[in-house]
C-alpha cells in the first residue's frame, strides 16, 4: 500500500473499527482491576460496537461479562489469558518449571467455547503448578472454533524476542501457524510509558520482532493494549492492588511493579493516531476477529439429571407412586409392606380430601415447570442417607410448605397441620428451579455428596465457587498495610467503617457522606484520605476463590459441557462461576449444608442410648430446633407439645438459632411467642415469606 493510500485509509478508521481483544477484570485475581460494569460503560463511551475479557488462567468473569455486554448492546468476545507450560504441563521441576508463557485465547463459536471451558479446566485440574497451565499437545487437542493471539511481553514469542534468539520466536510462530492456520494472529501491544525509555525500548523490540516475523511467515498482525484498568487515574490504585497479592510495601524499591506501562482501557482514536499511518491492518483485524466471533450461550434452560427409573416406569408414574405410598405411610398409618400392595388409585380413595386435592394441585405444578425428575433426585439421596444413620434436618425454608416433599420424607414438617403454603415454594407464576435447602449432620455430608458422585458419575458433581471480594473494613486494613500506616492507627480507622447493614455491604463513598466520624477523619486526617480513596478504588476486587459452604452442582452431562472448573481449594474441586450463574445456567444446585448442631443432637442420642443400655426407637420429634430462654432449657420431645417451650419475655433472650439470625428476626420474636418448638421453625419461615411480599 502507497503512502498515500495509507493516510487515506487511516483517515477513513472510525472507534468502531477497533475492537479491544485483551482485556483482565478484577476476576484476574489481585491483578486485574476494572469492574465488569464499568468495562462494558467504558467501550460504549468509546463508541466501540465489541470488546473481549480475557482474564489470567479463569473463565470466572466469563457469564458476567456476557450478560452485561448483551444488556448494552455490545458484542462479548470470550477468551482467556492463558498460562502455557515451559514444558509440559504435567512436569513440576522447580528448577525447570516455574516459568510460564501468556497466550491470548478467543472462542470464536460455541465450539470455541465449549474448547475454552475444557482448556481451562484442564489447566487447573492436571496442569496447576503456581498458575493454572496448558501445553502444547492439549492446545493440538482443543484448539477447534479457537482463535489464538502470540499474547504479551510474557508470552513464547515475546520472551524470545526480549532475549534476541529469534530463531526460536520464528520457530514458536510457525508451529502455532501449523496448528491454527488462519485462527492465528501475532498481537503487537500498545501500553509502554513514553517517559520510561527502558520499557519502553523492550515492547518496541518485541514489536519490531513480530512485523518481521509476520512479514516472513505470512502471519496476519493485531494490536492490543492489555488492559488492567479502566483509566489512568486507577494506575496508583492499581499498584496497591499488586502490593496486596504479593504481600509487599508500595515503597519497596524491588517489589513487582507495572507503573511503567499504561495499563488502561486505551482510547480507540489514540490506537488508530498511533498506528494507522504505517500499519491500518492490526486495526481493521481486530473488527474481522470480532466479526468471527460468534458464541450465544443458552441462560434459563432445565439441565437436571435422568434418575435412573425401574423398568417399566416414567417420572411422572413412578414420582407419584412414590408420593401416594409416602401419604398412605403419614396420613393413613400404612406400613411399607401394606402401601407396596395398593395402586395410586387405592391410596388416593382412602386419603382425606384435602389431602388429595392438596397432592394433586402441588404433583400437577410440578409436571407443567418439568421438575418430577428433580423430586425422584433430592428423595434418593435423603432417603439413602436416612438409611445409613445421616442425621438430615426436618426441613428448613420454603419447602417445608410442599406436601410431596413431606411424603417423599424429604421434610419432616406437615404443611397442612401448620398452614404453611406450597405457592412460597413453587410458583407457576414465577418459574425458577425449585430450592429444597438440605441440613446435613457436619461429620458425613461428604458421604451424601460421594452417594450422588457415585450415581451420576465423578465428572458431573462439583462443590461451587465462591469469590472473596475487598469490602469495607477488609478494604481499609488491606490498603493500610501496603501504605505502612501504623496498626493501631489502621485498625482504629477500619473499625470507623460501618459493618454490613442487612447483609448488605454500604459502599465506602456513602459511608464517608453518611457517617459523622468516618467523615470527620477522611476531612481532618490526610493519612486517613490517602487510605479512604484507593479504598474505594478498590472495593468490590475479587481477593480470592474459595468453596461455597453447601452448593454442590450435579448435572445430566459431564460438567465441563456446561462450566469451567478449577482447584478452588487443595484437592477441591468447584464450578468457576458461583452459585448464581450456575443457577442462571439452568443446572441443578443443592444446598448441602453440614450442621454441627445436627452432629450434637445424634451424639447425645447415642450416649443416652449407651447409658441406659437400651435401644428403643427414637421419639420422633418433628423439630431439632429451639429457643433458650433457661440457663437450663427444657428440650421437648413429645410429637405435639402444647406447652410452652420458649420465652422471649423472660429476661428477652434467645437462642441465636441458625434459622434466627438477624436482627430483625430477634426484634420480631418477642412479639410472636411459638406454641412449641415446631412453630418456632415454621415462624421463622414464615417471617422470611411476610418480608418476600
Amino acid at each position: 500500500m502507497g503512502n498515500m493510500q495509507t493516510k487515506q485509509a487511516a483517515k477513513s478508521l472510525q472507534p468502531s473499527d477497533f475492537v479491544h481483544l485483551h482485556n483482565h477484570t478484577y476476576h484476574s485475581v489481585l491483578d486485574g482491576l476494572t469492574r465488569i460494569g464499568d468495562l462494558v460503560d467504558k467501550v460504549k463511551e468509546f463508541g466501540m460496537e465489541a470488546a473481549a475479557v480475557t482474564d489470567h488462567g479463569t473463565m470466572s468473569g466469563i457469564l458476567e461479562y456476557y450478560k452485561a455486554a448483551k444488556a448494552a448492546g455490545i458484542k462479548p468476545i470470550l477468551g482467556i489469558e492463558t498460562y502455557v507450560a515451559a514444558r509440559s504441563r504435567f512436569d513440576r521441576d522447580p528448577a525447570k518449571d516455574k516459568q510460564r508463557f501468556h497466550l491470548t485465547v478467543l472462542a470464536m463459536n460455541n465450539t470455541g467455547f465449549h474448547n475454552l471451558m475444557k482448556l481451562s479446566t484442564r489447566a487447573n485440574l492436571e496442569g496447576m503448578y503456581y498458575k493454572p497451565r496448558i501445553d502444547h499437545d492439549l492446545l493440538e487437542e482443543l484448539n477447534e472454533g479457537l482463535i489464538v493471539l502470540s499474547g504479551c511481553a510474557s508470552g513464547e514469542i515475546g520472551v524470545a524476542l526480549k532475549e534476541d534468539d529469534y530463531a526460536r520466536a520464528k520457530e514458536i510462530a510457525a508451529w502455532y501457524k501449523s496448528v491454527l492456520g488462519d485462527r492465528y494472529y501475532l498481537e503487537l501491544q500498545d501500553h509502554g510509558h513514553p517517559k520510561s525509555n527502558t520499557h519502553w525500548d523492550v515492547q518496541a523490540k518485541i514489536n519490531e520482532g513480530l512485523i518481521k516475523l509476520s512479514k516472513e511467515l505470512a502471519i496476519p498482525m493485531v494490536v492490543t493494549c492489555d488492559g488492567h484498568y479502566l483509566t489512568h487515574a486507577y494506575q496508583d490504585a492499581h499498584e496497591i492492588l499488586l502490593c496486596v497479592g504479593t504481600g509487599a510495601y508500595l515503597s519497596d524499591e524491588k517489589r513487582m511493579s507495572l507503573k511503567d506501562f499504561e495499563l488502561h482501557l486505551t482510547d480507540p482514536r489514540d490506537i488508530i493516531d498511533h498506528w494507522g499511518d504505517e500499519f491500518p491492518e492490526v486495526i481493521t483485524n481486530t473488527k474481522a476477529i470480532a466479526d468471527r466471533c460468534n458464541v450465544e450461550i443458552e441462560l434459563g434452560r432445565i439441565l437436571i439429571p435422568k434418575y435412573p427409573l425401574p423398568d417399566g416406569e416414567s417420572e411422572h408414574s413412578y414420582l407419584h407412586k412414590l408420593v401416594y405410598q409416602g401419604l398412605a405411610r403419614r396420613y393413613n398409618d400404612k406400613t411399607a409392606d401394606e402401601v407396596e400392595s395398593m395402586t395410586v388409585d387405592d391410596i388416593a380413595a382412602i386419603l382425606a380430601p384435602e389431602v388429595r386435592e392438596r397432592v394433586e394441585l402441588e404433583l400437577g405444578v410440578m409436571a407443567n415447570m418439568g421438575y418430577e425428575g428433580y423430586f425422584l433426585i433430592v428423595q434418593d439421596f435423603i432417603n439413602w442417607g436416612k438409611s445409613q444413620g445421616i442425621v438430615f434436618g426436618p426441613g428448613r425454608g420454603s419447602a417445608a410448605g410442599s406436601i410431596v416433599a413431606y411424603a417423599l420424607n424429604i421434610t419432616d414438617l406437615d404443611p397442612l397441620k401448620y398452614g404453611l403454603l406450597f405457592e412460597r415454594f413453587l410458583n407457576p407464576d414465577r418459574i425458577s428451579m425449585p430450592d429444597i435447602d438440605v441440613d446435613i449432620q457436619d461429620t458425613r455430608r461428604d458421604e451424601v455428596i460421594q452417594y450422588c458422585a457415585n450415581k451420576y458419575g465423578e465428572d458431573h458433581v462439583s462443590n461451587i465457587a465462591t469469590f472473596g471480594k475487598m469490602f469495607g473494613r477488609m478494604a481499609v486494613r488491606d490498603v493500610a498495610r501496603v501504605l505502612e500506616v501504623p496498626y493501631a492507627e489502621s485498625d482504629r480507622l477500619a473499625k470507623l467503617v460501618p459493618p454490613p447493614a442487612q447483609g448488605r455491604h454500604i459502599p465506602l463513598s456513602k459511608s464517608i457522606v453518611d457517617d459523622v466520624d468516618l467523615k470527620n477523619e477522611y476531612e481532618n486526617n490526610p493519612t486517613a484520605k490517602e487510605v479512604l480513596d484507593y479504598a474505594i478504588q478498590l472495593e468490590g476486587t475479587i481477593r480470592s476463590h474459595g468453596v461455597h459452604a453447601c452448593g454442590v452442582v450435579i448435572a445430566p452431562d459431564t460438567l465441563v459441557n456446561y462450566i469451567p472448573l478449577e482447584m478452588a481449594q487443595k484437592g477441591v474441586v468447584a464450578t468457576q462461576f458461583p452459585m448464581g450463574e450456575v443457577e442462571e445456567l439452568g443446572l441443578l444446585k443443592m444446598d448441602f449444608l453440614g450442621l454441627s448442631n445436627l452432629t450434637i443432637i445424634n451424639n447425645a442420642m447415642r450416649i443416652i442410648r449407651s447409658a441406659f443400655r437400651r435401644r428403643r426407637k427414637k421419639t420422633k420429634v418433628e423439630s431439632c430446633y429451639f429457643i433458650a430462654t433457661h440457663s437450663s432449657p427444657r428440650i421437648c420431645t413429645k410429637p405435639s407439645c402444647n406447652s410452652r417451650c420458649a420465652s422471649t419475655r423472660n429476661g428477652n433472650r434467645i437462642a441465636r438459632d441458625l434459622s434466627l439470625p438477624s436482627t430483625m428476626m430477634m426484634s420480631f420474636c418477642p412479639g410472636c411467642l411459638p406454641h412449641n418448638c415446631l412453630s418456632a421453625n415454621s415462624e421463622s419461615w414464615s417471617f422470611g415469606f411476610a418480608i418476600l411480599t
